[in-house]
């Protein structure tokens, strides 16, 4: 709780009559020096996370997102944390890094991951993320051989805006049998189910925007 409160912005000397209200005498012992003393502590500690050797373990796959949220990033809205999530070998999900960016350049994005890379992380075989192509960018230049997928959740929202809201709840539907098929046979029937349902409903782009899309 105390580290959440921080980061919405309560100053150390505001804790204890905050939490009196919850914790009654309980939160007497929250000075302000303690508050700051426990700040120090949870610096030291992150310091330590995003300094930590990554060279224990092989990581197959990575999810990268870049997060917009209301804490003290400063003055400037348009920080944002870049999470990286991976996935080790033996299947372990594990929080590699989380760090400060300015939106979500390729500059940022090519920090992270070469201090990743730096600390030991092998080259994934797979990365997911939301199609930023500042993400794509870094992606490029620094893991050249790992390949990328756009996320489902990203992928399906993009679909959707392309279609009438009178047909979204039903188009919905059909892609989460898409991403949730067992086999990739079972994804094939299910994206030809789609495709006949829809393909007559969805906007036709013309050749010029087509080829603007490509990379």
């Amino acid at each position: 709780m105390l580290p959440v409160l921080y980061l919405r912005g309560l100053s150390t000397g505001d804790f204890r009559p905050a939490l009196e209200q919850l914790l009654g005498q309980d939160a007497a012992g929250l000075s302000p020096s303690t508050i700051s003393r426990l700040c120090k502590d949870w610096e030291a500690e992150h310091q330590r996370f995003r300094t930590r050797s990554l060279r224990f373990h092989r990581y197959a796959y990575l999810f990268v997102d870049g997060v917009h949220v209301s804490v003290r990033l400063g003055e400037d809205d348009r920080l944002c944390l870049l999470v990286v999530i991976g996935v080790r070998e033996d299947g372990v999900k594990e929080l590699l890094a989380v760090e400060d960016g300015y939106r979500e350049s390729t500059e940022s994005w090519a920090a992270v991951m070469r201090d990743l890379k730096e600390r030991g992380l092998n080259e994934p075989k797979l990365v997911v993320g939301d199609g930023a192509l500042g993400t794509w960018a870094a992606l490029r230049d620094v893991f050249p051989d790992a390949r990328r997928q756009a996320c489902w959740v990203h992928k399906i929202a993009r679909v959707l805006d392309a279609l009438p809201k009178r047909l979204q709840p039903a188009a919905k539907k059909l892609l989460h049998e898409i991403m949730e098929a067992p086999s990739r046979a079972d994804a094939r029937l299910a994206r030809e189910r789609f495709r006949e349902q829809f393909d007559a409903s969805t906007p036709r782009r013309s050749p010029s925007s087509t080829r603007t899309g490509r990379t």
